[in-house]
């Protein structure tokens, strides 16, 4: 199994997209995150989890899931950085490859340490923006092969059968 934890804050910081969506509101861009990522998640088969740091969340440590995508946000004292140390850690086995989405260079280097594969936060948005090209592709094929009618009928037999549909004579 492979396993993505992302550091999210990064994301949110890096990308574009995420970045115009924090100046208005931070709710949103993690909003916006968690969906981006639950696409890549379904289409990729990867296991996501988000880690947020509990800056601008009151409360203790929080962990739910939405959209199939796991989010933590740490507790009041814990850094993202020390919870996605501590996953990795946790998750690591001769089955699971982890991988960590930070552009945090110290961090790439802890996790690295651990036996988990970086990835910049510049490298996820490549892939991200990869997999949605490769989404559109796959639907333009179905819609491609998909038939609009089951069976071919002529254009004499198309047009009884819709008046009779329409309950015409």
């Amino acid at each position: 199994m492979d396993i993505l934890i992302v550091d999210g804050y990064n994301m949110i910081g890096a990308w574009p997209e995420l970045v115009q969506l924090k100046q208005k509101d931070l709710a949103a861009a993690r909003d916006r995150l968690i969906e981006i990522l639950a696409e890549y998640q379904g289409f990729t088969g990867f296991k996501v989890i988000i880690v947020f740091d509990a800056y601008g969340v009151k409360g203790i440590e929080k962990r739910y899931r939405q959209h199939r995508v796991e989010v933590i946000y740490t507790k009041l004292e814990e850094t993202a950085d020390e919870r996605i140390e501590k996953l990795a850690n946790e998750l690591n086995s001769r089955t699971t490859q982890i991988y960590v989405a930070t552009s945090d260079f110290t961090e790439q280097w802890a996790i690295f340490g651990q036996g988990a594969l970086r990835i910049s936060a510049r490298e996820l948005l490549e892939e991200v923006a990869d997999t949605d090209r490769r989404i559109e592709k796959r639907v333009e094929k179905t819609q491609e092969k998909a038939p609009l009618r089951k069976i071919d009928l002529s254009q004499d037999l198309t047009e009884i059968f819709e008046k009779w549909r329409r309950g015409k004579k």
